[in-house]
């Protein structure tokens, strides 16, 4: 009878780079367009041929390897990597082998934790022990360590139609990627997708890769085996690799059934591991279910050898140290800050981080603004709304940090009312001209006089003596309706917490 079991997982993630180029020659690198019209002698590996190695290609991948921690090789190299995929139109993929860009790496997960009493086949599922070890940070986040970076190419694309035809479109050959290879360190299906949502913003952040998992910019190969334990002895399942997962959820759901189908698999026919075995699997998002690819008694010889026609490079100090730099602040180190500084809210630092460039543009207006909160809201409930509704982005915006801090700053001084604040807003993103010009030019500074505020009071009770009577009568409800009433009279601009202070002082002396 088995007692209980722990799921291991080691991710392989190929993200696309947005360098303007290909890896190895200057045809364009984008995706889309006319099949095989972004294409050349050498990206299509024809006879004589030379590969040269993109500059922008080097210097992005060593800003992704300093936001993943890892360390920058000061000498590195290319190798071939020979299988035989209609896709690969060379013969061989140009990749890194033994000398890889960025090792030692790692990127830390905020902790999942999952329920001690999940039970599958009559086991017990086993957290990895999160209260100690190496992988604890804080008792906040689990540390997945990443074992190395490479760049390499990639491959065309097969395109099978109606089930009759097959064909290859060779645009995508040559475009620069990086591989980031995991230590197994990953023991749910909720991790793993984590890892990669984490690694996709860290990405993002840098500007090295636009991370669109439908557009196959990034994709990931999950292997997944089991720890059991039976009886006091300890046992591993088979490891599959599952391929080209594109999805957060498409990870999460693999990982998820391939381990109920190991478990099933090691209960009824006593499958375990052999170093020399593995299974390639497939996700059926439809059926939702892996299936068997092919299965590798021994590993694959790539016969891995090193690329004759592009030499050894080296890295210099000062080369590391400027693109290095470009790193800055990650998401979750200023999320962090974001709370500690201002005092936000979980909800309002995730959302006001999701891309740099709005965190930056917040900071910006932060700044400026004598009540950082207020300016959090308006760009949260207003200018989000907007940019969603007309799908725009920050970087789309006519207004500036400026507009924003000025409205917020117009509002929490009580120049403005709240109702004012919208109105004013609306025109600012209308015609770009800042509040404090539409505030002036539409006559909106709020009326804090009390005396003039009084009189609109005194003429509102004189003339409502019927709601002064319910008021008097038990129904205090009638306030609000009254204060629409002193709003009325003054266009709007009374001040509205001086004005209900005066209108409750004036009845109750009735």
């Amino acid at each position: 009878m088995i007692d209980s079991y722990r799921i291991v997982i080691g991710c392989e993630i190929h993200t696309q780079l947005t360098t303007k180029t290909k890896a190895f020659c200057a045809c364009e690198n984008r995706y889309g367009g006319m099949p095989d019209t972004r294409v050349c002698p050498v990206c299509l590996g024809l006879p004589g041929a030379m590969p040269r190695i993109s500059k922008g290609y080097v210097e992005m991948g060593v800003v992704a390897g300093t936001a993943l921690n890892c360390n920058i090789a000061r000498y590195a190299k290319f190798d071939r990597k020979h299988y035989f995929y209609p896709d690969l139109a060379k013969g061989y993929q140009i990749t890194q082998y033994d000398l890889p860009l960025c090792t030692d790496g790692y990127a830390d997960l905020p902790y999942v934790k999952m329920p001690e009493d999940t039970r599958k086949g009559g086991a017990r599922y086993v957290d990895k022990n999160f209260a100690g070890g190496d992988n604890n940070i804080n008792n906040q986040y689990k540390r997945v360590r990443i074992e190395r970076i490479h760049l390499e190419e990639d491959v065309g694309k097969s395109l099978h139609l109606e089930g009759k035809y097959s064909y290859i479109d060779y645009n995508r050959c040559g475009t620069p990627l990086i591989e980031i290879v995991t230590k197994p360190d990953m023991n749910s299906p909720e991790e793993a997708a984590l890892f990669m949502e984490t690694v996709q913003e860290i990405l993002r952040y840098v500007g090295v890769t636009n991370g669109n998992l439908e557009e196959g910019n990034m994709r990931c190969d999950a292997n997944i085996n089991l720890t059991v334990w039976e009886d006091g002895k300890e046992y591993h399942t088979p490891i599959s690799e599952i391929k080209n997962l594109n999805s957060f959820r498409a990870i999460k759901d693999a990982c998820a059934y391939e381990a109920q189908r190991q478990l099933d698999e090691f209960i009824n026919d006593r499958q375990e591991f052999n170093p020399g075995f593995k299974n390639t699997m497939g996700w059926d998002d439809v059926n939702g279910k892996t299936v068997i690819q092919r299965t590798k008694n021994s590993f694959v010889d790539y016969r891995f050898t090193t690329e004759p026609d592009i030499k050894p490079f080296t890295l210099s100090e000062a080369f590391i140290a400027e693109h290095a730099a470009k790193v800055g602040e990650l998401p979750e180190q200023k999320r962090n800050r974001l709370k500690k500084e201002f005092g936000l809210s979980d909800f309002d630092v995730d959302t006001l981080t999701t891309s740099r460039a709005l965190a930056l543009w917040f900071e910006e207006a932060a700044a400026q603004s004598k009540d950082v909160k207020k300016t959090a809201n308006i760009i949260l409930a207003e200018l989000l709304a907007v940019l969603n509704e007309q799908e725009k982005t920050i970087a789309d915006l006519e207004i500036t940090p400026k507009h924003i801090a000025q409205l917020s700053n117009a509002a929490s001084e009580g120049k403005i009312t709240s109702k004012q604040a919208k109105e004013v807003f609306a025109d600012m993103m209308a015609t770009g001209k800042l509040p404090d010009d539409i505030i002036q030019e539409k006559g909106m500074v709020v009326v804090s006089d009390s005396g003039a505020i009084a009189e609109y009071v005194q003429q509102v009770i004189a003339e409502n003596p019927k709601a002064i009577a319910d008021y008097k009568s038990g129904k205090t409800n009638v306030v609000g309706w009254l204060m629409g009433q002193v709003m009325k009279k003054s266009g709007g601009k009374a001040n509205p917490k001086t004005a209900t202070e005066l209108l409750k002082s004036e009845i109750e002396k009735l």
